[in-house]
């Protein structure tokens, strides 16, 4: 697991973002928190994470102040900047600096997980282990097919990565790589389509409401829902149905 540091001065933000860290299913998990810039640094130097998310601006130094001094006193931590901000100069200005990355408020869950996938690859690769490296004795095309079973059949779940990773006794980065191989998608893209199919076809019955098609879908949060279906679809779930 890799160490996660938040970093907000609202507590609302960083309780929102350390539950969507953990319904992304990676190895990743919410270590510490603080509220503050001065803080945040006295906080990463000391217990050294992995990542921290850090909004732009805090009261006692910023983000763009405290990732400057983060470049020098701890650098191992990679800094993904968060803010409600959309001015590009903030963007910019982050990745000169050497931010790994840029989220803006609110945080949307695919957007996350890309992130946390890019950074556990970057990290795999750090400490000499490749995605598409091998483990000591491969999966068996059996066990491929039935990894690849569990995802189609659990899929309106609380499904991840990791869970089936240690579940098969391999690394998450060895199954993300066996699943692309099989399916033509990422994990996330295929549970996502799926999904989306799943509700699709739950729509066609006017009994239900789009809440519980939601539900039923796999997704738990009904806004949430219907932020990805008319991302995917292009129109949203209501609408869909009109058209039916």
């Amino acid at each position: 697991m890799y160490k996660v540091f938040l970093a907000d001065d609202e507590r609302w933000v960083t309780i929102g973002l350390k539950k969507l860290i953990e319904k992304a299913g990676r190895p990743f998990c919410v270590t510490g928190e603080a509220y503050n810039g001065v803080t945040t640094l006295e906080a990463v130097e000391e217990k050294r994470p992995d990542v921290l998310f850090t909004d732009i601006r805090m009261p006692g130094m910023d983000g763009l102040e405290l990732l400057a001094k983060l470049n020098e006193r701890a650098p191992d931590t990679k800094v993904v900047i968060v803010s409600g901000y959309a001015e590009f100069e903030y963007a910019r200005r982050a990745l000169e600096m050497h931010a790994y990355g840029y989220l803006l408020k609110p945080v949307e869950q695919e957007k996350l997980n890309g992130l946390l996938d890019s950074l556990d690859a970057l990290f795999l690769k750090e400490r000499g282990v490749l995605l598409q490296q091998e483990p000591a004795e491969p999966a068996s095309p059996t066990t491929v097919k039935k990894i690849v079973k569990e995802i189609q059949e659990g899929y309106t779940e609380n499904i991840s990565l990791s869970e089936l990773a240690e579940k098969y006794g391999f690394s998450t980065g060895y199954v993300s790589a066996l699943v692309k191989e099989e399916l033509g998608l990422s994990f996330s893209e295929y549970v996502m389509c799926k999904r989306i199919q799943k509700a699709k076809e739950l729509l066609a019955d006017p009994c239900l409401s789009i809440d519980t098609v939601a539900e039923r879908s796999g997704y738990h949060d009904y806004f949430y829902f219907t932020k990805v279906f008319k991302k995917v679809v292009g129109i949203s779930p209501s609408k869909y149905r009109k058209n039916l």
